[in-house]
């Protein structure tokens, strides 16, 4: 499979600098990398985004995620291998990634406040740009076709 065309943010390098930017912002945010990977993998997931799943899973076993960790994401809720914190961000990335499937509030309070007992505003704002620059990535992807494995850039 070959994309249909060069990644947008590399043909434009100024929407490369702002996501640069983004990334910069996310990572001084505190927020466990692991939560953001795996969160991040999630969306990706949902999305259909086969990219962004190789890239979060690839990212995943280079930190040292095991493999029940890292293969079991799809289905978090029923999983052993997650704390508190990480199924609240799992949670709100499903919630953030489906607004359309929710009739009236698409984050709940119920979920804000769980996920708020976890994070600090600086690491919850980390893990929220985090799950929407992942969502772009995976609009993007699927707009072009990206096929998973290939060399950005």
């Amino acid at each position: 499979m070959k994309s249909r065309m060069k990644n947008p943010a590399y043909v434009l390098p100024e929407g490369l600098e702002g996501i640069q930017t983004m990334f910069k912002g996310i990572y001084s945010g505190g927020a466990p990398q692991e939560v953001l990977e795996l969160s991040a993998l999630r969306a990706s997931q949902i999305n259909g985004c086969g990219a962004c799943v190789y890239s979060h899973v690839r990212n995943l076993r280079k930190a040292g995620e095991s493999e029940d960790r890292i293969g079991n994401v799809a289905a978090w809720e029923e999983a052993p291998f997650y704390s508190d914190a990480e199924r609240a961000a799992l949670a709100l990335a499903e919630a953030m990634t489906r607004l359309g499937d929710r009739s009236g509030d698409a984050v709940p309070d119920e979920l804000w406040d769980r996920v708020a007992t976890h994070f600090d505003e600086r690491q919850l704002s980390a893990v929220i740009l985090n799950i929407a620059l992942t969502n772009l990535f995976n609009r993007l992807n699927a707009t072009i076709k990206e096929p998973a494995g290939q060399n950005w850039g």
